[in-house]
């Protein structure tokens, strides 16, 4: 029925999209063709970019070019690095903090005023606005915890350029490649909220900077973006509560409370960026000679599927896998943002190149036939 009322649009289509098929029965994910797993373990977070915004992956020679264009791009204006600064020092929360910075790069983008359906124009936009966003993640966590900020270094790929800011020091190979792998399997994921955000502002033809600053905004709610770190905080809970795994999640259960991690409103089974994840943490834990999170991490996961028929979403394991890398908690989201904003670029591209306003309708259930009486008789 046409008038049939769909709370959060869930099962409503809305648009027709090349990007990312997602099959909730079958678990399953797919980029542009490619599945989930084989992106995951064969491909770059760089050739993800370049196959979601470009329709195809790169070879070698296009892989470096790009990689190259997006790497002269990382440094911040000094003005940016201010706002940083002193949004570090106001202690804001760092999804705010991010959507406040994400929104003055435009100031300083030489394309700021190119029409907005210029292809060519917001690619560039797109490569400076993703280079940038982990300089500003860790620049802001460096300084709000009263370290210097690190400069980008040039000879190291998206990941672990990342981590070596963060940290000023040069990952190794085992943590560039989760990492970059984790990049990886939050690139795109359908019609999430944040990226529908991106689309409802890109459909006004407002330009690129103002869709990705709606997706951030977006992205920072507890119910989307901010899933990940409750997974951990309830993890820290569990663990410093003394209670075996199972019997803190049993007494939470009776409690009427939520358990964080499980359950997604596409799929049915576990998620296949889960899986992924789950194994990375353990890799993780085995190599640091300490898989506690990993093993109460399965624990949980047993006992919910069982008792709940629920399974396991991306967040669940990505938690155990951050926290396992020495990143700190409330920067998971952020993390998050500088991987999506490749599949929301994407689809920004992709809406303003068959543009029509996003405009639905409420169905209207207040008063009716109110008599208006002038404000001195009321």
């Amino acid at each position: 029925m046409a008038d049939e009322l769909k709370k959060g649009l869930e099962g409503v289509l809305v648009a027709e999209s090349e990007l990312s098929y997602i099959d909730g029965d079958e678990g399953k994910l797919v980029y542009r063709g490619y599945t989930i797993e084989d992106l995951a373990r064969g491909a770059s977070y760089e050739e993800v970019l370049y196959l979601l915004w470009h329709g195809r992956l790169p070879n070698r020679e296009e892989l470096d070019a790009f990689s190259e264009e997006m790497t002269a791009h990382r440094e911040l204006d000094d003005d940016v690095l201010d706002l940083v600064a002193d949004l570090a020092a106001a202690d804001e929360d760092p999804m705010a903090a991010l959507r406040t910075a994400v929104s003055e790069l435009s100031a300083f983008d030489p394309d700021a005023d190119a029409d907005p359906t210029d292809r060519e124009a917001n690619l560039r936009k797109g490569k400076r606005i993703t280079a940038k966003i982990p300089t500003i993640v860790a620049a802001f966590t460096r300084l709000r915890d009263g370290d210097d900020p690190v400069a980008p270094r040039d000879d190291l790929s998206h990941a672990a350029n990342f981590l070596y800011m963060l940290n000023d020091e040069e990952p190794d190979d085992v943590l560039a490649d989760v990492f970059d792998q984790a990049l990886v399997l939050h690139a795109d994921h359908g019609l999430n909220a944040s990226t529908f955000s991106s689309m409802v502002t890109s459909s006004t033809l407002a330009d690129l900077h103002s869709a990705i600053t709606s997706a951030v905004g977006t992205l920072g709610g507890s119910l989307h973006g901010g899933a990940n770190a409750n997974v951990m905080r309830m993890l820290q809970e569990i663990d410093e509560s003394g209670k075996e795994p199972v019997d803190w999640v049993a007494d939470a259960l009776d409690e009427g409370r939520r358990v964080a991690g499980f359950g997604h409103r596409v799929y049915n089974v576990k998620d296949p960026r889960a899986k992924i994840l789950g194994e990375r943490s353990e890799e993780l834990g085995e190599a640091a000679g300490d898989t506690k999170w990993y093993e109460m991490s399965v624990a949980i996961e047993e006992y919910v599927s069982e008792e709940k028929g629920l399974a396991p979403n991306v967040d669940f394991y990505s938690a155990s896998t951050y926290y396992q890398m020495g990143i700190p908690v409330d920067i998971y989201t952020p993390i998050f943002a500088m991987s999506r904003v490749g599949g929301w670029i994407a689809h920004v591209l992709e809406q303003y190149e068959d543009n029509r306003l996003i405009r639905p309708r409420a169905r209207y259930v207040g008063e009716e036939e109110q008599e208006f009486v002038p404000v001195d008789e009321r």
